[in-house]
């Protein structure tokens, strides 16, 4: 419990949406130094700027959460910025990471790496059974090299790098435009904004048909820096909820929080994404002691307050589910 505490700890994203929330508890946990690069300063596709942070900087530990990510718009109309940025990155960090010395790295994966079609519960071993679900193929892809270059420098190098697959997040201070936006941050804009101005209807992607698994993005804080901790194994670990709600189902709740009483439309023109997504959260209990304990309902609530809190009133609306 004490392998944190004085620790020197570069977190790329640090300053993001998930980021902010790991950076406040490793700074719980008493680390000795947590830096967190900036994008604009530190270009981390660029191997000249990273080892530039990490002379600076001589973390001990590098966790890596930085990312080009949105959901299904974003990725069919960015899928070869989303593909090279998340794969040079990742790739060039953990290489000047071990040639560095860096005692340990945490890779953040994604849900999106797993095959389109997965047996439910996704578990762990299944995550090379087929491709991914063709709207962000490029993007899970990318992120899924990174398992491989972990591995293999643990075969090689036996350098440290663990391996973690969160489901989709949730939470106060997720992205609301459309250009970045998730699914549950799009419905809370829309449905809240509807209200505001008066409208009657929302226009939501697909069928409703498609379910999703979300985690808390506090839950999944702690799941990183539990693992960080603990975990030193090569094998890959979902981090989730443990649960699947369907798209149609996830929209009613969300208006009803929200009150937005109006009609509902869906755009079926649009794509589903992939069919489900439920994971197997057992190994994360198992191996690190990890267990989500923020209720679905209980978490959209505090994203829709801190919406209402923060939005402009002129914000465009948010964009389409990944």
């Amino acid at each position: 419990m004490k392998f944190l505490h004085g620790k020197r700890i570069l977190v790329t994203g640090g300053a993001g949406f998930l980021g902010a929330q790991v950076v406040q508890k490793l700074k719980a946990r008493g680390c000795g130094e947590v830096y967190v690069p900036r994008s604009a300063e530190f270009d981390l596709t660029r191997e000249q700027r990273i080892t530039e942070i990490l002379k600076s900087v001589k973390p001990e530990i590098i966790i890596h959460l930085a990312a080009v990510v949105g959901g299904i718009g974003a990725n069919r109309e960015r899928p070869g910025e989303f593909f090279y940025k998340n794969l040079m990155m990742g790739v060039q960090l953990m290489e000047q990471a071990r040639l560095h010395g860096i005692e340990k790295f945490v890779a953040i994966g994604t849900v999106c790496a797993y095959p389109k079609f997965t047996s439910i519960p996704f578990r762990e071993e299944n995550l090379w059974n087929g491709y991914p679900e063709e709207t962000n193929a490029p993007y899970g892809l990318a992120k899924k090299m990174l398992l491989v270059q972990a591995q293999a420098y643990r075969d090689q190098y036996e350098f440290n790098a663990i391996y973690l697959l969160p489901v989709n997040l949730y939470g106060p201070g997720d992205h609301v435009d459309s250009t970045r936006s998730h699914v549950i941050p799009a419905l809370i804009k829309k449905c809240c904004d509807a209200i505001t101005a008066g409208r009657q209807e929302i226009i939501v992607w697909g069928t409703g048909k498609a379910t999703r698994e979300f985690l808390y993005v506090e839950d999944a804080a702690e799941g990183i820096v539990l693992a960080t901790e603990r975990y030193n194994k090569p094998d890959p670990v979902n981090l989730g909820a443990g649960f699947e709600i369907s798209i149609r189902d996830l929209v009613h709740l969300i208006a009803r929080l929200t009150g937005f009483t109006g009609t509902i439309t869906w755009d079926t023109t649009k794509p589903d994404g992939q069919p489900r997504r439920c994971l197997d959260t057992s190994k994360a209990a198992r191996e690190f002691g990890f267990k989500a304990t923020t209720s679905f309902e209980v978490g959209l609530q505090q994203t829709i307050e801190w919406y209402r809190a923060v939005r402009p009133e002129t914000a465009p609306e948010g964009g389409s589910h990944g």
